[in-house]
């Protein structure tokens, strides 16, 4: 049976929303009318997914991410919000979201979403190239994998409390020696087996015994490698 807990102010989408999750098979609902019920349930037990809304009295969206993660890092959270520039919502991809969805939620996106979502399934990404970056973020969130994303050395140190059982590490870095974002990624999580890009074979060398992909590269061959060491991370 997989659990889901539902953080919401709005008491009858909430409800409704169970409901329909509910009616998908195998499924127990909790409901929680802001992040301060929320977190007081995941003190009681472990869920398979988090759903909040990012705007709830007492405690939003944020800042339950933020304590879920000290509760359970390895639960996969999705946010909901009707805000399409909610200032809150960067606190909350520093701690790991698979997925933020409009309000009204479009339902078949979220059924495929929880469908997918994988306990433990975070992926730090260190690329500057921007448009890759969420193009890998994207193609992890489709695998059920939460990225955490970073595009230089200082964005790493933003990242919040997760436990990544991988990275995707680009070994060449503006502002910092080639190899130096995955030495402070290894010495921060010392049980993450890493994958390391470059298209520099200067680089490539600094990772020797490493999981190593050359640049360009095939993303389905990359996303095969994080199925990988997601089994046998469990």
């Amino acid at each position: 049976m997989r659990r889901y807990l539902i953080a919401d102010d709005n008491r009858d989408f909430a409800d409704n929303l169970a409901e329909i999750l509910r009616e998908e098979g195998d499924v127990e609902v909790v409901v929680a009318a802001d992040g301060h019920d929320a977190v007081e349930q995941l003190r009681r037990g472990s869920f398979d997914a988090l759903l909040t809304d990012m705007k709830m009295p007492r405690m939003g969206g944020a800042r339950l991410v933020h304590e879920a993660r000290a509760l359970d890092p390895s639960l996969p959270a999705i946010v909901t919000t009707a805000y399409s520039k909610d200032v809150d919502l960067e606190l909350a991809l520093a701690h790991g979201i698979l997925a933020v969805l409009p309000k009204p939620v479009p339902i078949p996106r979220l059924l495929e979403i929880l469908s997918r979502a994988r306990r433990g399934g975070f992926v730090v990404v260190v690329e500057e190239d921007g448009p890759l970056r969420e193009n890998l973020a994207e193609a992890l969130a489709a695998r059920g994998f939460t990225a955490v994303s970073a595009g230089s050395l200082l964005e790493l140190d933003r990242i919040g409390n997760v436990r990544p059982f991988t990275a995707i590490v680009d070994l060449r870095i503006a502002g910092c020696a080639d190899g130096e974002a995955l030495l402070d990624l290894v010495e921060r999580f010392p049980s993450i087996e890493p994958i390391v890009v470059s298209a520099f074979d200067e680089a490539i060398q600094a990772a020797r015994g490493r999981t190593v992909i050359e640049r360009p590269f095939d993303s389905a061959a990359l996303l095969d490698c994080v199925e990988s060491l997601y089994a046998r991370s469990r």
